[in-house]
């Protein structure tokens, strides 16, 4: 039986198809359901096995990036979406689903004093203030994480944000994160050398190239690039040239196959 994932729609939502593609070219059976099917109760997150937050601007970013699509998650799923993770599901946010997973303080979890009512991390403001379209190089960095475990070879794929820029409340929580092995993805240069700061490689200005990070279990990915949108050959924007390899699908199949044993 292939896993089903469920990709979940809000308002605003702009990258369900893409992501839905991306799942079932990976070996899963994707399904786009939207908020109001799920409040309805016409769905249940407990009859899937994988749950995509994907990009877009839900709610058009009112309030804030994934600030509204946060609340939906505390106010509305907040038992479901505990209950889902608990059980070791694969959860990903991508983009706007990243930015929501953390102001719902789902990510990065890090369980640290900060106060429940505080985030423990934000992404804010890209660091030269404009929105950034661009191809970027990650590197997986992270055997805890299901969705990056294994994964050796970097992933190339374009990011599309204005407030990207990871940044942690406590500055001691960037060692925890480490010792977690929760950062899950860098930005690297194209030669897969540290960033180490330096635009356009780290397009954003994260606080140590972090790209992408997961909870501490493991299940639970976020990042702001969009391997969703390299998952065949021919996307690649060199592809003309020659130039292939370094495909976002690798992430998708890792949940999927993690999904398909749980």
């Amino acid at each position: 039986m292939k896993p089903r994932g469920l990709i979940l729609h809000a308002p605003g939502t702009n990258r369900d198809n893409e992501a839905a593609l991306a799942l079932e070219h990976a070996g899963a059976r994707a399904e786009i359901v939207p908020l109001t099917q799920l409040r309805a109760g016409e769905k249940h997150l407990r009859d899937f096995q994988i749950l995509a937050l994907p990009g877009g601007f839900a709610y058009a970013d009112a309030l804030g990036a994934g600030k509204l699509l946060a609340l939906d998650l505390i106010l509305y799923f907040a038992d479901a979406v505990n209950e889902f993770i608990a059980n070791e599901k694969p959860v990903i946010g991508i983009c706007n689903g990243f930015q929501a997973l953390v102001k719902a303080r789902i990510l990065p979890s890090l369980q640290s004093p900060v106060s429940s009512l505080q985030s423990q991390a934000t992404l804010t403001f890209n660091r030269r203030g404009h929105f950034e379209c661009r191809w970027v190089t990650l590197k997986p960095v992270s055997q805890k994480c299901v969705w990056t475990r294994g994964l050796e070879e970097m992933i190339y794929c374009p990011i599309a944000h204005g407030e990207g820029n990871f940044q942690l409340a406590d500055e001691n929580d960037l060692a925890t994160l480490r010792a977690r092995e929760q950062i899950a993805l860098r930005y690297v240069c194209e030669n897969g050398e540290p960033a180490n700061g330096a635009y356009p490689f780290n397009p954003n200005g994260s606080r140590d190239d972090i790209a992408g990070v997961c909870n501490e279990r493991g299940n639970v990915l976020g990042l702001m690039p969009h391997p969703e949108n390299h998952i065949f050959a021919y996307q690649h924007p060199r592809h003309t040239r020659g130039e292939r390899g370094n495909l976002g699908l690798r992430l998708f199949e890792n949940g999927v196959k993690y999904a398909g044993g749980i």
